[in-house]
């Protein structure tokens, strides 16, 4: 909790386009937004521009008595959601990393699960992110069931160790087979790295990912140690950054699996800050709608650079218990499942060589940005489009001002060049076929995570967020079938509004392989209370006041003979054998409508989750209050379906609840756009919600 003396929170996205901050007064039950543009490959510029704007206008309207010399030193808690992991694993700007290995296991990461890029492929590549003369061998090897068959060769390690360094390594992977079973081995062998290795940057995979299966924990351990000294140094240099301006509060990093994590612990683990941002997006939403009495929604975060879509049922995000970041980059680590495509604002349109109008996945980010900011893109982009079809005004603020105005000339040039004339169309028809067919993409993305799994769209709301989403929430509606679109209050901050509203949570897993009437549940439940401990002295560590902890306990189970498993939830105050079979076969039967008698049952692998409950503010204090207006603010003609509409504009934020407007209508607010088709109207709810539905 925050004091008189320091009452903000702070949550930050550093996004591929802008850097959102959503700023918190616990005390006064005030909220600010700001957006500043992110620069790629110095985020923590970003990060401080916007942390620097935090005081004003809230602060500011304060007498000069009352307000604070330094605005950081007021901040209580900072939560980032970060997307820098993510970013050098795409472009491979990761540490020079070694590899340790047991001998014969150097090629796992090659030989992957022995898939391919294209499965009908007849051609692929694909580049280890560790690569082969640096993947050395050693003498050791563990058993299946723990057993030390070979002593580690410690000379033969720190001899494999000075060659990296020789070779310029700057970081290590010690990954040796089955030490998820027992990892005796790897700790004879860290200790002797200890003493020759020159920085903290050593992963060992048994303290990563204590689970079977080596290519997965291969591959996790082996991104970790590549991303150790990049997203640590950003961490360091953010913290150092933050400390100079009299921060003295908790930084805390949102994970992928939704919750956040102390700065060492991400530092440590940075594999597992992939689609940060984007997850925190998704704990808004899930919270947002459940306030609103949505339970089952689908999100759509349209940034500059992509479209990232998840699917919460029953206010519950979607997890996933592994993700590949692109081919053969595989991360096995509990995530919100999310399915990201190039469909951002700033995704290229594009004619390829058999005269087919492409969008994405290349993107212009914020610099140079779409060809109508005016910073040398010639590209036609997604932005463009909107803006020259008057989707956007062209003459207001975009990015809460952080551009002025844009360049609908330009706009129109890059996708007469770039679209029109290649396709010989109108310019105009050509900026509504670009998107057309963004807004296809991501109704297919939309269908990827509903139909494709089991769930029909038409009984789910749809939430747009990020910068762009509510330009297309119509167009999503009619695209899936939807009944309700929900455009939140701030939708350009949404993934900023989910680091404040995060909790903090820490998962671990451990492999069991035990049939299930061979279980020793004694033994079970020690492994729990170990577990246990190890989490709840990393939520101790981090500083943090919980309201609350809770804990969760699955086991995966399958049927022997099986390869997949299944997801077992387990009481953790009544765990006993007759339990585990009874809510396996429930899952099943619910999974598969029916269970098979007769057949052993097994217990692959025991996870476990410790959530630290932060506290929590209310969401009614984002809805509208003081003066509000539904007055036309003037009329904006827009090119929809063919045809020229003069369509009305109005102040988003001014709409008092109750408020209804029959579209086709423009919302306009710092953050975003809502444009409300013809045949849709938009209705504010008690939270401040734009609730969409057919007229």
């Amino acid at each position: 909790m925050s004091t008189p003396q320091k009452p903000w929170i702070v949550g930050v996205d550093v996004g591929g386009t802008f850097t959102d901050l959503f700023v918190l007064n616990e005390h006064t039950q005030e909220a600010q937004i700001i957006k500043v543009p992110s620069t790629r490959g110095q985020e923590a510029k970003g990060f401080m521009n916007g942390v620097a704007k935090i005081l004003s206008p809230l602060e500011l309207a304060l007498p000069e008595h009352e307000r604070a010399g330094s605005e950081v030193a007021r901040i209580s808690t900072i939560v980032h959601g970060t997307t820098v992991g993510t970013n050098a694993l795409l472009e491979r700007k990761v540490a020079k990393t070694g590899m340790i290995t047991t001998r014969g296991f150097r090629d796992v990461l090659e030989m992957r699960r022995r898939d391919r890029p294209q499965t009908w492929g007849l051609r692929g590549s694909f580049k280890p992110i560790i690569e082969r003369p640096f993947r050395k061998e050693v003498d050791e090897r563990v058993l299946a069931d723990g057993t030390v068959h070979t002593p580690v060769d410690l000379e033969q390690v720190v001899s494999q160790a000075k060659a990296l360094l020789e070779e310029g390594c700057e970081a290590l992977c010690l990954f040796f087979i089955n030490a998820y079973a027992n990892a005796q081995n790897e700790n004879e062998a860290l200790a002797a790295l200890k003493e020759v290795w020159p920085n903290p940057y050593i992963t060992v995979a048994s303290e990563v990912l204590p689970e079977i299966r080596e290519f997965e924990r291969c591959s996790t351990a082996s991104l970790n140690a590549s991303l150790q000294p990049v997203v640590g140094g950003y961490l360091g240099r953010l913290e150092a950054q933050l400390k100079e301006h009299g921060f003295g509060g908790e930084l805390l990093i949102v994970q992928s699996n939704g919750g956040v994590m102390s700065l060492q612990t991400a530092s440590e683990l940075p594999v597992r800050t992939a689609l940060s941002g984007p997850a925190a997006g998704v704990i808004a939403c899930a919270q947002v709608a459940k306030a609103s009495g949505f339970l089952d929604v689908i999100t759509g975060d349209m940034g500059g650079t992509s479209f990232d879509v998840s699917l919460i049922a029953n206010a519950q995000a979607s997890l996933a218990s592994q993700t590949s970041i692109e081919f053969g980059l595989v991360v096995r680590s509990p995530m919100i499942q999310i399915e990201t495509i190039g469909a951002g604002g700033g995704s290229v349109a594009w004619v390829d060589g058999s005269g087919m109008l492409q969008v994405g996945p290349q993107s212009a980010g914020s610099f140079p940005g779409p060809a109508c900011y005016g910073r040398g893109n010639t590209q036609a982009t997604v932005t463009d489009a909107n803006v020259l079809l008057g989707r956007i005004a062209a003459t207001r603020p975009l990015g809460a001002g952080s551009l002025k105005q844009m360049d609908v000339a330009l706009a129109r040039l890059a996708i007469q060049t770039g679209v029109a004339d290649p396709l010989g169309l109108d310019v105009h028809e050509a900026a509504e076929a670009i998107l057309t067919l963004a807004n296809a993409k991501m109704a297919g993305a939309i269908r990827l995570v509903s139909i494709e799994k089991g769930h029909d769209p038409r009984q789910f709301a749809y939430m747009p967020f990020g910068g762009g989403g509510a330009l297309h929430v119509c167009a999503m509606m009619r695209e899936v079938g939807v009944s309700v679109g929900i455009v939140p209050r701030y939708p350009g901050v949404t993934s900023a509004l989910g680091c404040v509203m995060a909790d903090m949570r820490h998962d671990a897993v451990q492999t069991l392989n035990q049939a299930l009437n061979a279980l020793d549940i004694k033994s079970l439940k020690a492994q729990i209370a170990l577990l246990s401990k190890a989490a709840q002295s990393r939520l101790d560590a981090s500083g943090v006041l919980f309201t609350q902890i809770t804990e969760l306990v699955v086991l995966d189970m399958l049927y022997q003979g099986q390869t997949h498993t299944l997801s077992v939830t387990l009481d953790p105050g009544e765990i006993t054998l007759e339990s585990v079979q009874v809510n396996f076969e429930r899952a099943y039967q619910d999974a598969f409508a029916r269970v098979l008698k007769g057949v052993s049952i097994r217990v692959l692998n025991l996870r476990y989750t410790k959530i630290g409950v932060r506290p929590k503010f209310d969401l009614s204090i984002l809805a509208p209050k003081g003066k509000t207006s539904q007055e036309v603010l003037g009329t904006q003609r827009i090119y929809h379906q063919k045809a020229w509409w003069d369509v009305p504009r109005f102040d988003r934020l001014a709409l008092p609840v109750g408020a209804c407007i029959q579209g086709p209508a423009i919302l306009e607010q710092l953050d975003t756009t809502v444009w409300i088709e013809p045949g849709f109207k938009g209705t504010v709810d008690a939270m401040g919600l734009m609730l969409i539905t057919v007229a």
